[in-house]
């Protein structure tokens, strides 16, 4: 049987209950089977010097994602080669996984620039899209929002960002609210962001 699986890709430094939000909606009111987290070792667009350690933040995936059964961790992209791109993670996942069909997840805001992916036209092409809201800031991503490969998913708006838990944790804050328990108590104990 097809297994239909959502790709949620994030540098997740740290995962928070934002993303465990969006995910775990995605795998329970949307037609997706399963969602993958996906950790990204280094995303072209960011530098890579505020990232944790690779295998730090897939710590943090597999401890948020404890409990729920459709929310795996997946460290796919480690064994590529870098600076990776989503194009390549899916041929590559297509081949190692025949019979699942991949979903990339992605924000309404990521469409905007989504014409600027790799081959961004071969994703359209062999993958359906799961789009979540963000809160709106301008129109220019509606070339894409009625497009058949295009599913908008009427998830929660979530707004904690990972930079803001970074700084908040860096300050002495208390923002354990924002993270899976065993996410901030990995943090803590790690001393993490300080």
């Amino acid at each position: 049987m097809n297994k239909k699986v959502g790709l949620f890709f994030g540098t997740f430094n740290p995962v928070h209950i934002g993303h465990l939000i969006i995910a775990n909606h995605m795998a329970e009111f949307s037609d997706l089977d399963e969602v993958w987290l996906v950790v990204t070792p280094h995303n072209p667009f960011k530098k890579k010097s505020s990232l944790l350690e690779n295998h730090h933040r897939l710590e943090m995936v597999y401890k948020a994602c404890e409990g729920y059964e459709n929310l795996k961790p997946s460290d796919i992209e480690f064994a590529l080669p870098q600076p990776n791109y989503t194009v390549t993670t899916l041929a590559h996942l297509q081949e190692k996984y025949p019979t699942n069909v991949f979903c990339p997840i992605m924000g309404k805001d990521n469409l905007k620039s989504f014409h600027k992916w790799k081959n961004y036209e071969v994703i359209l092409e062999n993958h359906q899209i799961y789009i979540y809201p963000r809160i709106a800031t301008g129109n220019s991503e509606d070339k894409f929002l009625d497009h058949p490969k295009i599913t908008r998913v009427a998830a929660p708006v979530m707004e904690i960002s990972s930079t803001f838990i970074r700084r908040a944790v860096k300050e002495g804050k208390n923002i354990k609210p924002m993270l899976p328990a065993a996410v901030w108590d990995y943090i803590k104990l790690m001393n993490f962001y300080r």
